[in-house]
């Protein structure tokens, strides 16, 4: 195999590594970022990553374990009071959380043959973002998998369950009538099945989908995304931050979607298809009571999130603009009570 590359791109010491193989911890730099791309080592520019074609098989690292009080300086700097969540797939449940209450994982071929147990569905339901709710109250982590899904439009997002049952087609939409009222966030079953498609939820990776604080993921744990919950006047810092380390004008996406989408399937799409893309979200009405009044997500692929807490100096964050901000975030605190 040789001797391993290192490289320095933007104050981080980069190491572009073959699958399977060991990583030693680096204790030196901030941050490390790793790349696999099909079955070797292939060096790809870290600014060129988002227009490239390659398939890409892994995703770019940030070893969050290293040099902490520089994501903090960042978090500070943003005016961020809550620790941002870390999401990653893995067979190894955290050892502590919350997660679902257990239910029987439907099909549409069961859907079909009239095997569905509604009954047991509706008594188990519960939100992805209202799991994160609580776990965000914890300060812990929020688990899923099959078994633990809460809803099947949460099932769906998370990469449990395609495709999509035709009752959820219809739910989201116009409805049964005479038997179930819809939502309404699209016109018809129809545009639901498109969207459906559209969104295309990658296939879990691993068996349990994880959410955990950032400072709180250890030494096995890699996250993929990374989400913020906070208000606009913090995530007016991360919209522009994410343009100024991807000199990308259209850098932040918000698509249609339920909350989970938003946070994990969307931003997972847009990486699997080459693109470094952050995901303003959780509009969904039906959400919104799991949420601070005003609040939204953003959530940024952590080699986005690496650039900005390598680069945030560099940035308007330094500058009187943001310092006025951060006057409004400290009024806007202490207006909800969360000092």
């Amino acid at each position: 195999m040789g001797h391993p590359t290192w490289v320095c791109r933007n104050n981080l010491l980069c190491r572009y590594v073959r699958p399977g193989e060991r990583v030693e911890r680096a204790t030196s730099v901030t941050a490390c970022i790793f790349v696999l791309i099909r079955d070797r080592a292939t060096q790809i520019p870290l600014t060129s990553r988002a227009s490239s074609t390659c398939h890409i098989q892994g995703v770019f690292r940030m070893n969050v374990h290293v040099g902490w009080s520089k994501i903090q300086d960042f978090l500070d700097a943003l005016g961020v009071c809550e620790v941002p969540m870390g999401l990653y797939y893995s067979d190894q449940a955290p050892d502590i959380g919350t997660q679902p209450k257990p239910s029987p994982l439907p099909s549409v071929e069961m859907e079909a043959r009239g095997e569905v147990d509604w009954p047991s569905l509706d008594k188990n339901w519960s939100c992805v973002i209202g799991q994160l709710w609580i776990a965000r109250n914890r300060r812990s982590a929020a688990y899923f998998d099959r078994e633990h899904f809460g809803c099947l439009g949460g099932a769906f997002y998370l990469g449990f369950l395609k495709p999509q049952l035709e009752a959820i087609a219809c739910y989201i939409s116009s409805g049964i009538p005479d038997y179930l009222e819809g939502e309404r966030f699209l016109e018809s079953p129809q545009v639901s099945r498109a969207f459906f498609e559209a969104v295309d939820p990658r296939p879990a990776p691993a068996r349990y989908c994880i959410f955990k604080p950032l400072d709180q993921v250890t030494q096995s744990e890699t996250p993929e995304l990374v989400v913020f919950f906070d208000r606009p006047e913090v995530i007016s810092g991360l919209h522009q931050l994410a343009t100024f380390v991807t000199n990308d004008f259209e850098a932040v996406c918000s698509p249609f979607g339920a909350g989970c989408s938003n946070i994990v399937s969307w931003p997972l799409k847009y990486l699997a298809e080459g693109k470094l893309k952050a995901v303003l979200g959780t509009w969904d009405p039906a959400d919104r009571k799991y949420l601070k009044t005003d609040e939204i997500s953003f959530t940024v692929p952590i080699e986005m999130f690496s650039r900005m807490v390598a680069r945030w100096d560099e940035s308007f964050l330094t500058t009187s603009a943001w310092k006025t901000v951060v006057k409004r975030i400290s009024k806007s605190r202490k207006t909800w009570g969360d000092d």
